[in-house]
């Protein structure tokens, strides 16, 4: 896949040459070197793409049936299913996962797609019960043209979590992935056009968020923004959407607790926690990153920590012996090594990793040791705030009342997970943490058909289930009358 070159964009149905932007190397993480060129727009090529979108919406796309909309889909999703090697090849050069992931990941991808196009012809309304003079319904309609804004750890992923309810809505996309893994989007924009979407209904333009991202957030033909990104940009889209009172479905940042009961399965417990704390090269929001662990089992996880710690293959991400790859990008490298520096500052004890990895044939990638810290405390900082690392901080505690507290601590609620062999304790526990997610007895399950969501700071609204279509429609109230007659308000 080496020499990957996307120097155009997609919009209106054709792959153009930017108008604002130009052709930029794509960085591949493991080496810190381009491995392909990418096309990058600007203002001028978000108005054409949204003015695009907007003929669609308003032409073909709005008036075709859901069901033919369905038939796209799926036929969008087969093709999806036959390219999955292709497609985990781009994203892990883009982004550095390890391949074995990428492909875990992609190969679900087309099931959310069909999901999705399962319901697309069965957005009814509902009677609502009036007396006999009126009859009341509810239609729900498609809210117009949908800027999707995606981040740079599973950009496939986010995708499909916002492209497949809002085509399946009726909606028309203006899809704009972040700049550092702009290339996954131009080779989904393949498969739109190959299997015959109209044009204008999905378009990718790729561009620096300040510009691009920025026109595309405050143009006034744009209904909605679904963004899955940090929360300090989120504040951004906000500020910049108030002019056009733009609605926003935010998926944003997270510290999940991961709590660990001495009555739990231990070593599955174990399991799930380390497997969780370095995934995706510790960057997704809904790891558990904050390992709370009864203090009665505390010293033995510690340790199980620390030795699974040792059995993480760090490497090449395309090697399929691989279990982590480097960190995305230089910036989140400098910011999950300053984490690792805080935590020292801060009195927790390093118990494993920490280190940049600048031996051998990793020596010019953006690779860390998988990091734990042991003896934290909850006000800690790297117990309160999003590192985005493989950085595992693992937190005693007494109890339910102290595990809850501690859960509920910081300003994320994305998720959470907690293993006890306790039903009750399992149900009242998961009850009273402040999260979107729990996860008992299992971790990180997602599925096309479970809402996905956070509270607090992690986000507004919820992505797939049937759910998921709500963002994406307008609910619109008819009241016909039966009699035909108004009476003269003026007679008497």
């Amino acid at each position: 896949m080496s020499g990957f070159r996307f120097d155009r964009l997609f919009i209106g149905g054709e792959w153009v040459a930017p108008l604002d932007g130009g052709v930029r190397p794509s960085i591949d993480p493991s080496t810190g070197a381009p491995w392909g060129d990418v096309a990058f727009g600007g203002v001028r090529d978000i108005d054409r793409a949204v003015a695009a979108a907007r003929d669609a919406f308003e032409g073909p796309w709005r008036r075709m049936p859901p069901w033919e909309r369905a038939a796209l889909l799926r036929r969008f999703a087969d093709l999806y299913a036959t390219q999955v090697d292709a497609l985990a090849e781009v994203e892990t050069r883009d982004n550095g996962r390890a391949i074995r992931e990428s492909r875990g990941d992609i190969s679900l991808h087309a099931q959310y797609y069909h999901w999705f196009a399962s319901l697309a012809d069965k957005l009814g309304g509902r009677t609502i019960p009036m007396d006999n003079s009126v009859h009341a319904f509810t239609t729900r309609h498609p809210v117009g043209v949908v800027g999707a804004i995606t981040p740079w750890n599973v950009p496939m992923m986010a995708a499909a979590w916002k492209l497949g309810p809002a085509l399946a809505a009726g909606c028309t996309v203006v899809l704009k992935p972040a700049e550092q893994t702009p290339a996954s989007s131009l080779a989904l924009a393949r498969l739109f056009e190959e299997a015959g979407f109209p044009p204008g209904v999905v378009n990718v333009v790729p561009g620096d968020g300040p510009v691009a991202g920025a026109a595309l957030v405050a143009h006034p033909d744009v209904a909605k923004i679904s963004f899955t990104g940090e929360g300090a940009t989120a504040k951004t889209i906000l500020k910049a959407g108030a002019d056009t009172l733009t609605r926003c479905t935010f998926e944003l940042g997270g510290k999940a607790p991961h709590i660990i009961f001495a009555d739990a399965d231990i070593e599955n417990a174990i399991n799930a926690a380390t497997g969780s704390a370095w995934a995706l090269c510790g960057q997704s929001c809904a790891l558990g990153s904050r390992v709370l662990v009864e203090r009665s089992v505390y010293d033995r996880v510690v340790d199980a920590f620390k030795e699974r710690a040792g059995q993480v293959r760090v490497g090449m991400p395309l090697d399929p012996a691989t279990h982590m790859g480097p960190q995305a990008h230089q910036q989140q490298l400098d910011k999950t090594l300053s984490y690792v520096a805080i935590g020292k500052a801060e009195g927790a004890e390093l118990v494993s990793g920490g280190q940049r990895i600048g031996g051998g044939d990793l020596a010019a990638g953006y690779f860390v040791e998988p990091t734990v810290f042991a003896s934290v405390s909850a006000g800690m900082r790297i117990a309160q705030e999003e590192i985005f690392g493989p950085v595992a901080a693992i937190i005693p505690f007494e109890g339910e009342e102290e595990a809850v507290a501690i859960a509920n601590s910081t300003p994320y609620g994305l998720a959470a997970g907690l293993w006890s062999g306790d039903t009750g304790r399992a149900h009242r526990v998961a009850a009273r943490i402040e999260a979107g997610m729990v996860w008992v007895n299992t971790y990180r399950y997602i599925r096309w058909s479970t809402p996905y969501g956070g509270v607090k700071a992690s986000g507004w609204g919820r992505e797939n289930g049937i759910e998921g279509l709500d963002p994406f429609l307008e609910t619109k109230t008819t009241i016909v009358s039966t009699t035909g007659q108004f009476p003269n308000p003026f007679q008497s």
